[in-house]
């Protein structure tokens, strides 16, 4: 991708997500993330998605614009975003890649962010860290991320959540809020996520985002054919034309997702799942209102 296609991307992405998080995303993140305390803190100018109760007449007569009262509850938040990097993400049947939802789920998430004057930060991993974004206030810093989302080349292709989870917890010791972003790809991982899914849980609130495509699920019957493992690269002949073979591929599918929503409810973690093919606005909305 060229210096000019990635400013391009970078360009409608930004008219995009930005859009959604001010005119659709403003008040549910303010009301799921913002909580009201007791103490007076400030007044400052008010923001969409802030509750008219909070309005202070006084001051807003006075400079003939809105102001609301903001009470000790209402300090600043950091919100970290860790987005999975593995090859796993260069799939996609119907509309799009899922880094591409991946992408755009992040960015509107991080322009919902600075809508509200918090911070936001950035984990890429894959089955290392890849990178860390400490987290920053402001425009220029959200399109930094955005950049990084359409561009950023990891060194490796596997897929380590656990690690990921102890390296946030560790580095971030303030409370925040995070949002892991992953298609959940984990195979036989789902057991070794408890300890650190736990910690991190009990240290921050926690949301997992999941993006997956229809073909995770479920095999077309196409007949045989050669399969590339993308975190492997490891080639495999398929039959998709047996039904048992068909079969077993969604069950283990079915069998993954029930653990993994066994593993979320016992850790207290709040869940969506997202296809490539649905719509993602949705989705988010439902996950705020959790």
């Amino acid at each position: 991708m060229t210096q000019e296609e990635l400013l391009q991307k970078v360009r409608k992405i930004e008219i995009k997500t930005r859009g959604l998080s001010r005119n659709i995303f403003a008040g549910e993140y303010h009301s799921q993330f913002k909580g009201r305390g007791m103490a007076f803190s400030e007044v400052r100018e008010y923001q969409p998605g802030d509750d008219v109760r909070s309005i202070d007449w006084n001051v807003t007569a006075r400079l003939n614009k809105p102001y609301i009262k903001v009470f000790e509850e209402e300090r600043e938040l950091t919100v970290m975003l860790l987005v999975d990097v593995s090859g796993s993400r260069h799939f996609g049947t119907i509309s799009q890649f899922k880094r591409d939802m991946m992408a755009e789920v992040a960015a509107t998430l991080a322009f919902s962010t600075i809508q509200n004057n918090d911070k936001v930060g950035v984990l890429f991993f894959s089955d290392q860290i890849e990178k860390f974004i400490p987290a920053k206030k402001g425009k220029s810093h959200v399109l930094h991320i955005i950049r990084e989302l359409l561009s950023f080349e990891p060194q490796s292709s596997g897929t380590d959540v656990a690690q990921a989870l102890e390296y946030f917890t560790n580095a971030q010791k303030r409370r925040c809020t995070a949002f892991l972003i992953s298609d959940m790809l984990v195979g036989n991982q789902v057991k070794a996520l408890e300890k650190p899914l736990m910690i991190a849980s009990n240290r921050h609130d926690v949301n997992l985002i999941q993006i997956y495509d229809r073909r995770d699920a479920t095999l077309p019957n196409i007949g045989l054919v050669q399969f590339m493992d993308a975190e492997t690269h490891q080639p495999l002949w398929v039959d998709t034309a047996a039904q048992e073979v068909r079969l077993s591929y969604e069950r283990q599918w079915r069998e993954q997702q029930e653990q993994l929503k066994d593993l979320l409810t016992k850790t207290g973690t709040n869940t969506i799942s997202i296809r490539t093919d649905e719509d993602y606005v949705k989705a988010l909305m439902k996950l705020f209102k959790q």
